[in-house]
């Protein structure tokens, strides 16, 4: 979409804002804001200034009642209409303007506007790229990680100061722009969620009823199976693995189970990958596993960490090993093992006091119930699992660069709306 510009320009005579229009005013920002240093009001609401959203109130990200003992008397008070900033972060854009009267830790900024009008045009202007370098710029530190920007420096920087009478059309369009690009964010955001939901359901289907919708059926037994194909077996684990301990070799790469929520694309398939970081450790307690055995790790099994391991290596002792016994394709029974039902189970059988101290041991994993189809089937549902795969994570991947471009289409229209490079 296309915006006309202003009737004419001016060098602002400021890098960072470049042409700005001709009617536009640059002033030093100790000339806008002064610095609000006001505190002793503990009894107020905790507020936070986050990198996404600006200034929110500490219950949007926590539930949880401050219980802390921490003295607050010395927490700043932020005013309705005041910007915020987290000086240590101010580089990475944790500013914003605040819609609550709250408090603050100390090692924030608060900006009072000498114009409360002003606040949400310096709101969007501040959490610019162009303005955000600029900030980093005026920062000190040893590195950008340690980077603060002070009052005593933000003060010297420039910024423009567009008419008063065209404040409310730069916020207010600004407002529904963005509130509308959120929004269609959201509705993508949400088809990638379905998208997972969806193929997650129809891989339990095939994985557990076949690829035949014909087939007789008959009653597995098994509570969280269901009806199964009637040529199908249902068995212990004890009758398909037998547990190794054969210890690893020094030459091996070490490798790693990814949960069933992986956060790499090589960890997404739930294979047994090589871990990102080499371990400097003692290796003579780990164990050999050879490609087409089934290994998980014991502590995190109730989570869905498990797979069939791709390439000879070495896993941590915290791992169980299972070598297949007969005719097993270990990818179905990766995709088996990994569906809601089955990692129920494993959390089921899991031993432990609390979630992250439970454990899955062989003696417990042995005997899950576990359908057995022919091998041939177990082949064929492998490689359409595969394919099922493959199409939905086009389609996300499709999805998530239409959210890219509608990402930087917000930051593009919001620069360029309030450094005047369009008319609204």
């Amino acid at each position: 979409m296309r915006f006309p510009r202003y009737e004419s320009y001016k060098d602002s005579g400021v890098e960072w804002l470049g042409e700005i229009p001709r009617h536009w005013q640059v002033k030093r920002n100790i000339g806008i804001f002064d610095e609000r240093k006001k505190v002793n009001r503990p009894e107020m609401d905790l507020l936070s200034v986050t990198i996404n959203q600006g200034i929110i109130q500490q219950n949007e990200i926590t539930t949880k009642k401050d219980s802390s003992n921490e003295d607050k008397t010395k927490y700043k008070v932020v005013e309705k209409g005041d910007l915020a900033y987290n000086k240590m972060r101010m580089w990475q854009g944790a500013i914003g303007a605040s819609s609550y009267d709250g408090i603050v830790s100390p090692a924030y900024i608060i900006l009072r506007p000498r114009d409360k009008a002003y606040s949400r045009y310096y709101h969007y202007l501040y959490r610019t790229p162009l303005f955000i370098k600029e900030a980093n710029r005026h920062s000190y530190g040893l590195c950008d990680d340690m980077n603060s920007l002070r009052y005593e420096h933000f003060k010297t920087i420039y910024s423009s100061v567009p008419p008063s009478d065209e404040i409310d059309k730069i916020t207010n369009f600004l407002d529904q722009k963005t509130a509308e690009i959120d929004e269609a964010i959201a509705k993508k955001e949400q088809l990638i969620t379905l998208l997972q939901e969806q193929k997650a359901i129809l891989i339990n289907q095939v994985v557990t009823k076949g690829l035949n919708p014909n087939a007789p059926m008959k009653d597995s037994g098994v509570e969280w199976l269901g009806e199964i194909p009637s040529h199908w077996q249902v068995k212990k684990n004890k009758t398909l693995f037998e547990e190794r301990k054969i210890p690893g070799k020094e030459e091996l790469p070490i490798l790693s189970v990814s949960l069933h929520t992986g956060v790499s694309e090589e960890e997404q398939s739930g294979d047994v990958n090589l871990r990102a970081k080499v371990r400097i450790e003692d290796k003579s307690s780990y164990k050999l596993v050879k490609k087409g055995y089934i290994a998980f790790n014991m502590m995190r099994a109730w989570q869905g960490a498990i797979g069939v391991v791709k390439t000879e290596g070495m896993v941590s002792p915290a791992y169980i090993v299972a070598e297949p016994v007969g005719k097993i394709d270990g990818e179905y029974f990766e995709y088996l093992y990994r569906t809601a039902g089955f990692i129920a189970e494993m959390d089921r059988f899991s031993k432990g006091i609390t979630d992250f101290r439970k454990r899955l041991y062989w003696d417990e994993f042995k005997q899950l119930l576990t359908i057995f189809p022919p091998q041939k089937e177990q082949l064929a549902i492998a490689k359409h699992v595969k394919r099922l795969n493959s199409s939905c994570d086009q389609l996300s991947t499709h999805v998530n660069h239409e959210i890219e471009k509608l990402v930087e289409y917000r930051s593009v229209l919001i620069a360029n709306t309030v450094t005047g490079q369009i008319r609204v």
